[in-house]
């Protein structure tokens, strides 16, 4: 029984300290940190370049070696941020960790799921929500971009799931679209309601695309143009406990009601 106890206290030491080692190399600010981080950004940004490109690339005999590869890397990446959580089942509610599951899942069932593929590129929504990505911003005293570039974020990534979504539904199918160029170019057009004309989705579904993409690409650059001219937030950070983003009318900070002193041009 001792002997027992003893195995399950070690065992328990043991994922204690690589709890321990991954929320260090995730979350601090150490070289070594920054240096793991920063690497690990540039391999999210390799993987959501495969995802956008993957509708022209799957039809290569190598698709599949580097689909698989994406999944073990997004599948250990998980993994670890799900360590390094302090809560852990906090950790498991939030939209963009459910995000990721699914997004493993087209990359382990390639072909299953092919018509779903497209929305592979959330990941690219679901880095951006993290926070992960914007540290290095922060670190050099450029978190007032932030939101500004959150904005472009979202935009991207709408045009790049459209342009999957048509690509996917209409390729091929009278509506004029050969390839993926030019899906993406249909989908700027109808984004910018510039609509030229040359290229026009087929039947009901095909009308119903172009008003829904539309109607929230108008949204996502109406939210873009607020975010650079008339941020919702503005960057100030707390003297009392370093909350950075605050209402631009703010007297008081909502974290610890230390009173501010936001000037004009913030």
């Amino acid at each position: 029984m001792d002997s027992d106890n003893a195995a399950k206290t070690t065992e328990d030491s043991r994922l204690d300290r690589l709890r321990g080692t991954l929320r260090r190399l995730y979350h601090g600010r150490t070289q070594t940190a920054l240096r793991f981080q920063f690497a690990v950004i540039v391999l999210d940004l390799a993987v959501i370049a495969f995802f956008v490109a993957s509708p022209v690339l799957r039809d290569r005999p190598s698709f599949l070696w580097v689909d698989y590869t994406i999944a073990g890397f997004l599948f250990a990446d998980t993994l670890a941020r799900g360590l390094a959580a302090s809560n852990v089942l906090r950790w498991l509610r939030q939209p963009t960790v459910w995000v990721d599951i699914f997004i493993l899942v087209t990359l382990l069932f390639p072909y299953t799921f092919a018509n779903l593929g497209f929305l592979r590129v959330l990941r690219l929504w679901s880095l951006s929500r993290s926070g992960f990505i914007w540290r290095p911003l922060e670190r050099r005293g450029r978190g007032e971009w932030r939101e500004t570039m959150q904005a472009i974020v979202n935009l991207m990534t709408f045009l790049f799931v459209v342009t999957g979504f048509v690509y996917a539904s209409f390729f091929r199918n009278g509506s004029g679209i050969e390839g993926y160029v030019d899906a993406l170019y249909f989908t700027v057009a109808t984004v910018t309601t510039t609509g030229f004309g040359d290229i026009v989705l087929p039947g009901v579904w095909g009308k119903l695309t172009a008003i829904v993409t539309m109607i929230i690409g108008i949204s996502l650059f109406v939210k873009l143009a607020q975010s650079i001219f008339r941020p919702s937030k503005v960057f100030y950070p707390c003297p009392e406990c370093a909350l950075q983003r605050h209402d631009p009318d703010a007297v008081f900070c909502k974290s610890c009601g230390h009173k501010l002193q936001i000037p004009e041009e913030a």
